[in-house]
């Protein structure tokens, strides 16, 4: 497609699956859908458990609620626009909604990882300052830093937007992605400040992920000296079962976020560029309910009893 001025055509393309054979893309619309479903049913449940289970109502689930509810809304951002395009031959996307779908992507993105850091406090004050967790982990002082996880992440979100919408689009109007992603926008911006731009975006989204991750590191450094100290193995196992799924979905999701934003330099087809970039956006957030499901006993037995509790009043 040849390059057009973006302030006349106002719209991007979304070049994303255009590279994939037309008989695969049904496929692929099956399987991201189910998933999508599977992750909004999967993230409604642990909210229906937590909220109708009293024994859930303390800090950790608290934060889980909220992590579940920013994955809601990130798969709701990118998901169904993906699914769109698969089925679609017009992937054009406004100007308006771009910056749009931009923002709230990494508002949530952002907020998931600033509730992921805090989950992780959570578990060192329980560890490490068990006689003191009611008054660090106070009900006012959870929905604060749940409010300033948010709060961070829309600042993320509104700061990258603004620095890229500001740019100037001049030598194409085709994203090279399957959605409005930021270093794929600033590849068709023009002018002799792209350059630092670019590199000012990078500090300005690589940082707070940095920042998160080695908190999250330092926490369990704390927590594992902690357990070490305690004599009996099964003590040992017994604390160290109530961080198992937080630190799985730690992994799962830094590690898929590495693969696409460091990978290596070089020639990369737009094939495989799509299918890595939907292991973050759609694996990614399937995933998460899935761990906290199955390795945590108490929100799996709540989320089993509820299902028995409409069952049981659906036949009564």
């Amino acid at each position: 497609m040849p390059g057009r001025n973006h302030s006349a055509s106002s719209e991007f393309i979304l070049f994303g699956f255009s590279a994939f054979p037309r008989q695969l893309l049904p496929a692929l619309f099956l399987l991201y859908l189910l998933m999508y479903l599977f992750t909004l049913l999967g993230n409604l449940l642990i909210l229906a458990a937590v909220w109708t289970e009293r024994r859930l109502h303390t800090p950790m689930y608290l934060f889980l609620c909220a992590l579940s509810t920013s994955e809601i809304l990130f798969t709701i951002v990118i998901t169904p626009r993906m699914l769109g395009d698969l089925l679609s031959a017009h992937h054009a996307i406004t100007f308006v909604a771009c910056a749009a779908q931009m923002f709230f992507s990494f508002t949530f993105g952002y907020a998931h990882s600033f509730l992921l850091m805090v989950m992780g406090y959570d578990r060192y004050v329980a560890i490490c300052h068990p006689l003191r967790y009611n008054v660090l982990m106070s009900p006012t002082g959870c929905v604060h830093l749940v409010a300033w996880s948010w709060a961070g992440g829309s600042v993320m979100g509104m700061t990258v937007t603004l620095i890229v919408f500001h740019l100037t689009f001049c030598e194409s109007n085709v994203v090279r992605h399957i959605l409005c992603h930021v270093f794929s926008l600033l590849k068709l911006a023009c002018g002799e400040e792209t350059g630092s731009v670019t590199l000012g975006v990078i500090l300005v989204c690589v940082i707070p992920l940095i920042g998160c991750l080695s908190l999250i590191i330092l926490s369990y450094v704390f927590i594992v000296a902690i357990i070490l100290k305690i004599p009996s193995p099964e003590g040992r196992n017994k604390t160290f079962s109530t961080c198992v799924s937080h630190l799985t979905v730690v992994v799962v999701h830094y590690g898929f976020a590495s693969m696409i934003y460091l990978k290596p330099k070089g020639p990369h087809s737009l094939y495989t560029d799509a299918l890595m970039s939907t292991t973050y956006t759609v694996f990614t957030p399937f995933l998460s309910p899935i761990i906290f499901s199955l390795r945590n006993k108490e929100l799996k037995n709540a989320i089993n009893k509820s299902f028995y509790r409409k069952f049981c009043l659906q036949n009564s």
